[in-house]
């Protein structure tokens, strides 16, 4: 069985997890979504990464707690390390990233979302980050992630409450974008990543660089970064292709480079 099925569509990768029944996660799949987003960042035609899960009920529950029932701590450092590594190369991906949650989005589940740039829930769907709830904590970019997302209150509710959120209240506090229907959350990720290709990916490279640097980065060490990196798109073939195209109204033809 293969933990992570892949295709592209068009210039979109598409990750289902695949691991039933609840499509957990393992120092395995990790490691391999790890590869796949890098392998994608070296493919100039793939310009957005939609990751979803296999089956109706789950989005992913994150890690199995069997992996913990030992007490390990080695084995549990690794696990950490392997989620780690996996969601930051997830997070760094060169594209526009979404998540097409179709059902129970649990622990790293939810912190696998909450690293993508944008989250479609299914109207069913139920997210939370109870690791607390079982002695442990999410360790894959949830406690930074989420708060930067909803805040420090909702974060403090959802991971020291243990309080799950349906996708409706998602959609308020803003951990999520978009509510769909059951069933309609890949199709309508598929949709905005189609209008990606509108974009020079280029640009949305650089753009996304500068919305993430926010989160850590000075505003007074922002703005010079702002100005440096839209200069630096006058080196790239997208940037004289865009305006080229504009002005002979036509349809740009990205090189992604």
């Amino acid at each position: 069985m293969t933990a992570l099925i892949e295709k592209i569509v068009g210039n979109t990768a598409v990750i289902t997890m695949n691991n039933p029944p609840a499509n957990t996660w393992t120092a395995e799949s990790l490691q391999l979504l790890k590869v796949r987003v890098e392998a994608l960042n070296e493919n100039p035609q793939v310009y957005a990464l939609v990751i979803t899960g296999q089956g109706e009920k789950f989005f992913s529950a994150g890690a199995d707690l069997k992996l913990f029932a030992d007490g390990n701590k080695e084995n549990a450092a690794n696990m950490a390390d392997c989620f780690g590594e996996a969601f930051e190369a997830l997070s760094e991906f060169n594209g526009v990233s979404i998540a097409a949650i179709n059902g129970y989005a649990m622990g790293g589940g939810l912190e696998v979302a909450l690293a993508c740039d944008i989250r479609i829930v299914e109207t069913q769907a139920v997210m939370a980050l109870p690791e607390a709830t079982v002695g442990l904590l999410p360790c894959a970019g949830g406690t930074q992630n989420l708060a930067a997302l909803v805040g420090e209150g909702w974060a403090k509710r959802m991971i020291l409450c243990g309080e799950r959120v349906d996708a409706l209240k998602a959609e308020r506090l803003n951990l999520v974008e978009e509510v769909v229907e059951t069933g309609a959350s890949l199709d309508a990720a598929m949709q905005l990543a189609s209008k990606v290709a509108n974009q020079s990916p280029s640009s949305v490279k650089a753009c996304k660089t500068l919305i993430q640097a926010g989160r850590s980065m000075p505003r007074e060490q922002a703005l010079p970064l702002e100005r440096e990196l839209f200069a630096n798109l006058f080196d790239t073939q997208d940037q004289t292709e865009g305006v080229t195209a504009f002005l002979e109204k036509r349809k740009p033809s990205w090189k992604n480079c």
